[in-house]
């Protein structure tokens, strides 16, 4: 198992290492200011499941641009986030716990990056 840490969360990376398989991680996300997004996988799927709290999920395509998707512990789902999908997410609560599945070990030659607000997104969350 591996720890990485920076000013958007704690990560515990491959948690339940399987030779040759993907990889099982846990961000702890302590702050609502930080977005993390753009990046895509031409390769691997990912499995995202929000343990605590909730999380604004970005969700992008070159051709179809951005929406938005929310995960939260009071309603538990699993959001399948395939290759060639661009992803990100914000926080909505502090102490904010996201565990997700990789179907591969982390590769960067694998992930493409592109820059906050590339889509023409709204990360700021409305009061209503």
């Amino acid at each position: 198992m591996n720890y990485h840490e920076d000013d958007r969360a704690q990560r515990l990376l491959d948690v339940f290492p399987i030779a040759g398989q993907g990889q099982i991680n846990v961000s702890y996300i302590n702050s609502t200011d930080h977005i993390v997004a753009w990046h895509k996988h031409e390769k691997q799927t990912d499995y995202w499941i929000c343990l605590k709290g909730s999380i604004k999920v970005g969700w992008a395509t070159e051709e179809d641009g951005c929406e938005f998707k929310y995960l939260s512990d009071k309603n538990p789902q699993v959001l399948e986030i395939p290759p060639g999908i661009y992803h990100g997410y914000k926080a909505l609560e502090p102490g904010t716990i996201l565990a997700y599945y990789v179907t591969r070990k982390y590769d960067p030659s694998d992930e493409h990056r592109a820059s906050i607000g590339y889509f023409g997104e709204e990360w700021k969350t409305e009061n209503k």
